[in-house]
């Protein structure tokens, strides 16, 4: 891991740019930290600029409750280079959702399952390193999206002891029985009128989740209208399993 930038926030939150290999990625940590502190993965749909300002709204939030917080750019989003099946597979949802017909599950498969299996490796790799560094320790949470990422990963991540999913994007029926092997407490997030979602698959989706603690909390409002008190909750239910 190589950090390339570094600076303190004007909250006290110290903020480095990194990458590893090809990975980029920013890592905010307590400025005034003195004993080693529990980690949160911050995950999200798209390239680091397009999206730094609510992902730093999201690290200051984590930060403040006394964690550091970290994201990674996902392959083929920002500045890395894109995969021409996953630009089709996209132009082709685009396509169906302004149709208004339902999407195809061979549309969502094409996109989502080959993320999946380039992205869950990546922040694997991006943990080891992380828990390498000093003043970084587990145990780690994951909040975000893509939610199906964020379902693999506690599958195969035994470091994961909690996860705040958001449901915000198709998940390919392929992930369903991975859903069900998911045991970590979970909390989900849904916005009822997400444009770009379909409700009633969250909600299968909820229901096959294989954890004892689970629970969904649904929102009025479209993709980007998850009300701050939402945010804060999630924070409060990291907490409770990460302390």
């Amino acid at each position: 891991m190589r950090f390339t930038s570094e600076r303190r926030l004007d909250d006290g939150v110290d903020e480095r740019e990194f990458t590893l290999g090809e990975i980029p990625g920013i890592l905010w940590t307590p400025g005034s930290a003195t004993a080693p502190t529990p980690l949160i993965l911050l995950g999200h749909p798209g390239g680091l600029n397009a999206m730094y300002p609510r992902l730093l709204a999201r690290a200051r939030q984590s930060v403040a409750e006394g964690f550091a917080a970290a994201t990674i750019e996902l392959p083929g989003s920002g500045d890395r280079p894109r995969d021409a099946a996953a630009e089709e597979a996209r132009a082709d949802l685009r396509r169906a959702i302004g149709a208004g017909g339902p999407v195809d599950d061979d549309i969502v498969a094409r996109l989502v399952l080959p993320l999946v299996e380039r992205a869950v490796p990546e922040w694997r790799a991006v943990l080891d390193a992380l828990l390498a560094l000093p003043g970084i320790d587990g145990p780690v949470g994951f909040a975000g999206g893509i939610i199906s990422v964020g379902i693999r990963l506690a599958v195969v991540e035994p470091r994961i002891a909690a996860a705040v999913l958001f449901a915000g994007s198709y998940v390919p029926r392929a992930l369903f029985d991975d859903a069900r092997r998911v045991t970590v407490p979970l909390q989900v997030l849904l916005q009822w009128d997400d444009e770009g979602n379909d409700r009633q698959a969250a909600l299968d989706l909820f229901d096959a989740l294989g954890s004892t603690e689970k629970t969904l909390h649904a929102n009025m409002g479209g993709h980007t209208g998850v009300p701050r008190f939402a945010g804060e909750e999630a924070d409060r239910f990291l907490a409770r399993h990460l302390r």
